[in-house]
């Protein structure tokens, strides 16, 4: 059994989602972020970092792992599956991997800041991370150029990238134009373990439409998590 500590954001999802796919037995601990959860003393143990997700896994003396990537190349090689045994396969899916990490979770997360979260509106902040957001957009329409998924089979570097490219809207960045990058969001949003990974721990339907109250609360407390 694995405990994941989470909260329903794109970082969170990428756990979830992975664990539905491997079919592992897991129990949720909803992290409330706008409450200061993961800044107790309790989840710092676990996580210096203070962040969301982290898991337990019970049968090997809780044994805690936190950051995201880490998360899921751990569940990954725990159980042979979501990534390729051979060297060069591993490698590309630690690429796209890896590019997720350090250019689309960061500059999507910098848009919503600055586009959503932000009383005030500071447009040239504003335009540059929108700006890169759909550069790395176009990046990943190349990659899926000639093929289903990022590294040829589907596995953790597709679940990495569609759970922040899925937020699109709510960053403000469109996707028109990008066909191979629409057909792969599509089929990811197929599979059944997507479907149920992002309602974990609760369905933010909110966060992918970009509207309504329910956004404004989300924008409104997510605020106070940015500025904490």
């Amino acid at each position: 059994m694995i405990d994941l500590y989470t909260a329903s954001t794109p970082n969170g999802w990428k756990a979830s989602v992975t664990l539905e796919e491997l079919e592992l037995p897991y129990e949720v601990h909803e992290i409330k972020l706008s409450e200061g959860d993961q800044k107790t003393e309790s989840f710092l143990a676990m996580n210096p970092n203070g962040r969301i997700p982290v898991i337990v896994a019970r049968e090997a003396d809780d044994f805690v792992v936190f950051e995201t990537g880490a998360i899921m190349v751990y569940l990954a090689e725990k159980t042979g599956r979501l990534m390729p045994g051979d060297v060069k396969g591993r490698s590309v899916v630690m690429q796209w991997l890896m590019f997720q990490m350090g250019g689309i979770g960061p500059m999507m997360g910098q848009a919503n800041v600055f586009y959503r979260y932000f009383p005030e509106k500071i447009q040239p902040a504003i335009d540059r991370y929108q700006k890169e957001t759909r550069r790395l957009f176009e990046v990943l329409e190349r990659g899926l150029a000639d093929r289903d998924y990022l590294a040829g089979d589907y596995s953790i570097a597709d679940i990495a990238n569609w759970c922040w490219v899925r937020t699109h809207k709510w960053s403000g960045v469109d996707v028109d134009g990008l066909p191979n990058l629409q057909a792969w969001m599509d089929r990811l949003a197929e599979r059944p373990a997507c479907q149920k990974g992002t309602k974990i721990p609760f369905d933010m339907a909110k966060l992918k439409q970009g509207d309504g109250k329910g956004a404004k609360k989300f924008a409104e407390d997510a605020l106070k998590m940015v500025t904490r």
